[in-house]
């Protein structure tokens, strides 16, 4: 019996959706009164919440007793019984249109934007028909008037996704037969004529193509005849053969694998081809990568030269989820290059780094923490590395490994280990062990249950802290690193501070803070240094060890307030509403009597007998207090400056909007009142900006009050006595720096928020610093192959100028050093599918440029072409590479690179 269709499903007869169901699920047997059947039969399939409960009641057997109480009927659900060919698992199924059932056959039929789901399987298509008694589904698209397709079916179970022209499922064995399918794995795209499901995750292939481009033509594809996928893992096939544009490619592979697994996996690293005229022929990043577990994995990379040179490099890494996280590189290079001499042939350098960064997480062990982040090696090493120009000029080298705990917030132990180092100089400065003891303030007259208020006794607000300091460095050249010359260096010392402090209330606007601070240095080593006319030169006279002490007490009173200008008479038609000022004033009285004149020493410094001061502490780990009692008055103002404007575009607040002219600027100083000379102390000024939220300013000097000699020594008149005019002083130091970006517009403003929250939401988890800089690097050093061509144009300008008059080394009189550069970086595109960019180093004080690097690159969709050159540099190098967008495809690439050593 075949019903006519209806207009929707909603509209359908109750008695029609109760008789589908029914024999969808087939017969229900129980021992109950047919009208309860009915209720329980149709519940069971439409709404599983609404199901009897199990009585506990037992059922009563007696007729006569069912005849005398009909309104109640109970009933044990566990007695229905299910046929053998029912579903382990409820489908829902709809259409837009109608529906077709023909009971004779148990079959239904949907039509238009049908849908059938079950379990976490779910099929949608134009029309979809169900075989009930088959337990097969079949669904199909149709053509408009025009030829156009509607409803291509689809089919999504668990991360398995599919399209194809006609899909035959079966629901029972969740085997099925598509033709014409497309599937996604990963950003692999797999075209099938025909395929066979297995099971969940197995697919068998006819006549396909593997790409990583998403047009419907795309633009390069491996063409297979049989294959077989394993959802999410691999895919394996016979013969393979590239094509091109639809043009096959005379080039066969005797099979195919290819790894669309998620996540990580073990497998070979490709490495590229490179060609040298210092290191002759080679081939750079070749290596494994070895995933050993959850918790750790290592890569090993290697760089192999015809010239006998090579480079190693193991980088393990390792993880577990809420206590730490960490990575290390050790790298050793042989470095062999033509020589630029007659001498000998090869010059041959070896070096060595170790990078290791170790974060525990914080809720490990609360109040406990361990990181570290160690860059140690040989002076030489940045040097060597190949195609890195900005880790070419950096020469210096850090290290720090700490070890926290806290104990309630009131006592902070931290042990660490510390190392820096100048490429330049080779000098290798090593502090370890050091530790550092720390007792928070802590107010010794309050009770435990005080909770302040008016009544609070001024003793109650008294606070004392404790900091104490210890430490051991080892200084020494990398030429002569050896145990002998580590134990003649070696040193140690000790610094300790007791502050105290009193918290008064308020005086009106102003606040005062008192103050007391105790602090002791402990040396391990006394310097006396002298002129020795035989070499004409300062240089040590005695060096002493044994155990030192230096201390200081000082007494301060501290005043602050801040007074606040606006100016608000601008006319209605001004664009500036209003000016604000902001003005911070500190003044502190402060008194330090001289307990460190003992430290402190008269020694001639050249032949004509001149005299300077030094300390007995002179390069010890903590330096010495200075000497000479202060007694006087230390004082400075900040000044804060704004506008507001009106906005057309801020519409919040009125319209008006608030610009930053100067976010800080001011100076600060002192003047000691017991000091036979000099008592006017230098101005440290300094001011900081933002214009147009856009340039950053920041710049700071040291204005000096004082006039000099002819030889540059100080002396005790004022700039501005002896007439010629006002000068407020001499400026001996200073620094400059200006930086802003500039960009335009994203050509589509969707695709770029669109980006911008995939990065946000892509779940991978944080990356360690070293991760964070390898990328980095590699960005660096490949600029053409991260180009945002959605950004027209891109330009950041980075300017930086200093000076600093100080005492020569061999003091023999002043001197002056200035450092300028000038940075640019930025991009631009040609046209829509080309972009030229740019990187370079100016360094002015030498008029020359120390860095020059260009990219261009070009949009091909799912390919990219890349060309990376450096000019100028300690290797200027030029690259072209061809490779797949696709970072499952990257290593597929032709790539040819070419660098020289030296100028």
């Amino acid at each position: 019996m075949t019903n006519g269709r209806k207009n929707s499903l909603k509209q359908g007869s109750a008695w029609i959706l109760f008789v589908s169901l029914l024999l969808i699920t087939s017969n229900v047997r129980a021992n109950y009164e047919t009208d309860y059947l009915f209720y329980n039969s149709l519940t069971a399939f439409q709404d599983t919440s609404k199901l009897p409960k199990k009585d506990t009641i037992p059922v009563k057997k007696d007729s006569a007793a069912l005849k005398r109480d009909t309104s109640v009927v109970k009933t044990d659900t566990f007695s229905i019984k299910m046929s053998k060919d029912s579903l382990d698992a409820p489908v829902h199924y709809q259409a837009s249109d109608s529906m077709v059932l023909d009971v004779k056959t148990k079959r239904i039929i949907l039509f238009s934007k049908a849908s059938v789901k079950q379990k976490d399987m779910e099929l949608t298509a134009d029309s979809i028909e169900m075989d009930q008694p088959s337990h097969i589904v079949t669904a199909v698209f149709r053509r408009d008037t025009s030829g156009k397709m509607i409803g291509r079916p689809k089919m999504v179970q668990a991360d398995s996704k599919m399209e194809a022209d006609v899909i035959r499922y079966n629901f029972e064995t969740q085997r099925g037969l598509t033709q014409s399918t497309i599937t996604t794995q990963g950003e692999m795209i797999v075209q099938v004529e025909k395929m066979k499901k297995i099971n969940e995750n197995e697919y068998y292939g006819l006549r396909a193509q593997l790409t990583t481009c998403n047009l419907d033509t795309p633009h390069f594809a491996f063409r297979v005849k049989k294959l077989k996928l394993v959802n999410k893992k691999l895919a394996v096939s016979g013969p393979v053969h590239p094509e091109f544009e639809g043009v096959p490619v005379p080039i066969y592979l005797p099979f195919g694998f290819f790894p669309i697994s998620q996540g990580r996996h073990s497998g070979l690293l490709p490495p590229t081809f490179t060609a040298s005229e210092q290191f002759g022929l080679g081939l750079e990043g070749l290596g494994y990568y070895h995933v050993i577990n959850d918790k750790f994995d290592v890569r090993v990379l290697t760089n192999i030269y015809s010239y006998g040179g090579w480079t190693v490099n193991v980088s393990p890494t390792y993880r577990k989820r809420y206590r730490y996280n960490g990575g290390m590189s050790f790298s050793m290079t042989n470095t062999r290059i033509l020589s630029n001499t007659g001498k000998q042939e090869f010059t041959t350098t070896r070096a060595f780094n170790i990078n290791w960064n170790h974060t525990m997480d914080n809720r490990a062990r609360p109040g406990t923490s361990f990181t570290a982040s160690v860059n140690a090696g040989s002076t030489k090493y940045n040097q060597l590395v190949t195609n890195n120009p900005t880790l070419n000029y950096n020469n210096q080298m850090s290290s720090s490994i700490t070890y926290q705990k806290n104990w309630d917030n009131k006592y902070n132990l931290t042990l660490s280990a510390n190392h820096n180092q100048n490429n330049v100089t080779q000098l290798i400065n090593m502090s370890l062990p050091t530790a550092a003891f720390t007792v928070n303030t802590f107010y010794p007259f309050q009770s435990k249950d005080f909770v302040g208020g008016t009544n609070t006794k001024w003793y109650q607000k008294l606070g004392l802290g404790l900091n104490t300091n210890f430490a051991n460095q080892i200084s020494v050249y990398e030429k002569d690193f050896n145990m002998s010359k580590i134990l003649d260096t070696l040193q140690w010392g000790a610094q300790h501070s007791i502050p105290i402090q009193l918290a008064l209330p308020p005086l009106g606007p102003v606040t005062i803070a008192p103050g007391i601070s105790y602090r002791e240095n402990w040396y391990s080593r006394k310097l006396r240094k002298g002129f020795v006319a035989e070499h004409n030169k300062v240089d040590t006279l005695t060096n002493s060890t044994g155990f030192f002490q230096s201390r200081e007490v000082s007494f301060s009173l501290g005043f602050n307030t801040a007074i606040f200008g606006m100016f608000n008479k601008f006319g209605k038609n001004s664009k500036v509403t209003a000016i604000r000022h902001v003005i911070r004033p500190n003044v502190s009285l402060s008194y330090k009597p001289d307990l460190a004149k003992k430290d402190w020493y008269d020694a001639v410094i050249d032949s004509t007998g001149r005299k300077q001061r030094f300390s007995y502490s002179e390069g010890s780990i903590y330096g010495a207090f200075g000497e000479g009692v202060f007694g006087g008055l230390s004082f400075g103002i900040d000044n804060n400056l704004e506008i507001k404007v009106r906005s057309k575009k801020d519409t919040a607040n009125g319209g008006i909007k608030k610009v930053r002219i100067l976010d800080g600027f001011g100076f600060n100083s002192n003047y000691n009142l017991v000091a036979d000379s000099f008592r006017l102390g230098n101005f440290n000024l300094y001011a900081r900006s933002t214009l147009f939220e856009k340039i950053n300013i920041s710049a700071s000097a040291t204005l000096d009050p004082y006039k000099v000699d002819e030889n540059g020594y100080r002396t005790k008149e004022y700039m501005w006595s002896g007439g010629g005019g006002f000068k407020p002083g001499r400026i001996t130091n200073g620094t400059v720096s200006v930086s802003t970006s500039f960009q335009s517009k994203p050509k589509d403003e969707k695709k770029a928020k669109e980006a911008e929250e995939a990065a946000k939401n892509s779940g991978l988890p944080p990356l360690t610093m070293e991760e964070q800089q390898a990328q980095l690097q590699y960005a660096r050093q490949n600029p053409a192959e991260f180009a945002d061509f959605n950004i027209p144009w891109s330009l950041n300008i980075n300017f930086s100028y200093s000076f600093s008059r100080h005492f020569r080394s061999d003091y023999k009189g002043w001197e002056t050093t200035t450092n300028a550069s000038l940075g640019l970086n930025g991009d631009f595109n040609l046209t829509p599918r080309w972009k030229l960019g740019g990187n370079t180093f100016y360094d002015i004080k030498a008029k020359s440029i120390q860095q020059l690097t260009m990219s261009l690159s070009r949009e091909m969709h799912c390919w990219q072409l890349s060309i990376n050159v450096t000019p100028v540099g300690v290797y200027r190098s030029f690259n072209i590479t061809i490779n797949p967008k696709s970072g499952l495809l990257r290593d597929l690439k032709i790539n040819r690179t070419r660098f020289f050593y030296g100028n």
